[in-house]
């Protein structure tokens, strides 16, 4: 199973950080891989918000919908992501987000397991990279929304 732990500071408050991730809806506009996403609700459950959304993930010839439910947190500045549906066995991802000197830490962790052992292969090769490219889109969005 594919794991990744990132922690980096970035010169933006934890405030836009944490707005920058919850935005879902505009994933595809910066996301690498991101076809389209949806967002299905928005539930209140009063110290956080649920929303269920449905991502399409395009790679090559790989192209897949799947679902989350995403858990966003704002008084801790936490976003926790779980698998609903697709094509998946699991898959569970947190963001963190705390205002430090001079901007943010971000601490991402991902962790997943595709039902198809083929893709599951392929995603362990190129893995841990894909995965900085995630985050490093996430840090060009921030600097083209927030400077």
């Amino acid at each position: 199973m594919p794991a990744h732990h990132e922690t980096r500071v970035l010169p933006y408050t934890a405030d836009q950080m944490y707005d920058l991730v919850a935005d879902v809806g505009n994933y595809p506009k910066f996301l690498p891989w991101t076809a389209a996403a949806r967002v299905r609700s928005v539930t209140d459950r009063g110290d956080h918000e649920e929303m269920l959304a449905d991502l399409v993930i395009s790679f090559k010839v790989f192209r897949e919908k799947f679902g989350s439910r995403v858990l966003l947190w704002p008084q801790e500045k936490k976003i926790d992501t779980a698998y609903l549906d697709g094509p998946f066995h699991h898959l569970e991802s947190t963001w963190k987000f705390r205002d430090v000197d001079g901007g943010c830490e971000v601490d991402f962790e991902v962790d997943f397991e595709f039902r198809n052992r083929l893709l599951q292969g392929a995603a362990g090769m190129f893995f841990n990279e894909a995965m900085q490219r995630v985050v490093r889109a996430f840090e060009r969005r921030a600097a083209e929304l927030y400077r």
